[in-house]
């Protein structure tokens, strides 16, 4: 049986025909609709039914929508999705009047978790841990070989467990979190707090900037450390650090058999998963005799919603 997974993001609803072996066979894009409940399910159902008309009508059986947000234990309502305006939205129920399928509603972090357990970086791996260290940090967790939500659906918030007592303040509105010091947006504050303290040592990324230092985002800071930019390659030591003292705290609460690594700061390769695992071996408790997790890059990129999220419908 096919399904569709729909990937719901911030600035577009990305949806696909996925197959049991977790490749997308067809594909569609349409722009959200942000803050607009029924004008967001409406979407669903257009890009739903445009892949339903590519194939025949009977091999799709099932939709699976993943959202960033908070999904209720029923995989049918968002609790808060503060970015697209959702708060306790039924969305499964309006989605399904489009497309006249089962759909369920998963979070979009643990949808992608869930296509890199089954096919891609943590596949054959029962006991897998995904964080994606994107402008936040997000979690997914497969323990068992089962996703885990939590009793209320929202587990593997793993960006707001808080790293610094007192420390920086986060739009979730504690202070310390993690994702303020090993997210996108913390490689960010990096490199343009180094380019207004040492404008000499970060010239090169200046430079890729156009002497503004505002404009030094993830792309600069990526390009230079590929570079072999020293002030770059300092901002990635700085993060991964902070990564890898994370994941030893989660390595001595979960046990995991592995870590896998997403998000746009994970497209650095070994720039960012060298001090990642060299962190995380330093810090992590139970040394010397404690077998290690491993720490993987994954592979899907921006695909592991949409197929994640068709695997789950089918399951």
């Amino acid at each position: 049986m096919l399904t569709i997974g729909v990937d719901i993001g911030g600035t577009k609803v990305a949806a696909g025909v996925v197959d049991h072996d977790g490749q997308i066979l067809d594909k569609v894009k349409y722009p959200t609709p942000s803050h607009d409940p029924r004008g967001l399910a409406e979407v669903v159902g257009r890009a739903v039914r445009e892949l339903r008309e590519r194939q025949l009508e009977d091999t799709v059986g099932a939709v699976g929508v993943g959202v960033a947000g908070f999904v209720d234990e029923d995989r049918a309502t968002v609790q808060v999705a503060v970015n697209l305006g959702l708060h306790d939205e039924p969305l499964k129920e309006r989605v399904q009047r489009h497309v006249d399928l089962p759909v369920v509603i998963e979070n979009d972090a643990n949808a992608a978790a869930w296509a890199e357990a089954r096919f891609g970086a943590g596949r054959g791996s029962d006991h897998i841990v995904c964080v994606t260290l994107g402008t936040g940090i997000g979690g997914g967790l497969v323990l068992g070989g089962a996703l885990h939500r939590g009793r209320h659906g929202v587990a593997a918030e793993v960006g707001h467990y808080r790293m610094v007592p007192h420390g920086r303040r986060c739009a979730c509105g504690n202070h310390g979190c993690w994702e303020q010091y090993a997210s996108g947006r913390a490689l960010v504050a990096e490199g343009q707090d180094l380019a207004r303290t040492d404008p000499l040592h970060a010239e090169r990324m200046l430079k890729l900037a156009d002497g503004h230092v505002e404009r030094i985002e993830g792309e600069v800071i990526t390009r230079a450390a590929m570079e072999g930019d020293p002030a770059a390659l300092e901002c990635f030591r700085t993060v991964g650090d902070w990564a890898g003292l994370g994941l030893a705290d989660l390595a001595a609460i979960l046990d995991p058999e592995c870590f896998v690594l997403g998000g746009g700061v994970s497209d650095a390769g070994d720039v960012i998963l060298d001090p990642v695992r060299a962190s995380f071996a330093r810090n992590v408790s139970g040394r010397p005799g404690r077998r290690l997790a491993e720490v993987r890059l994954a592979e899907l990129g921006g695909e592991a919603g949409i197929v994640g999220a068709g695997d789950l419908a089918r399951h």
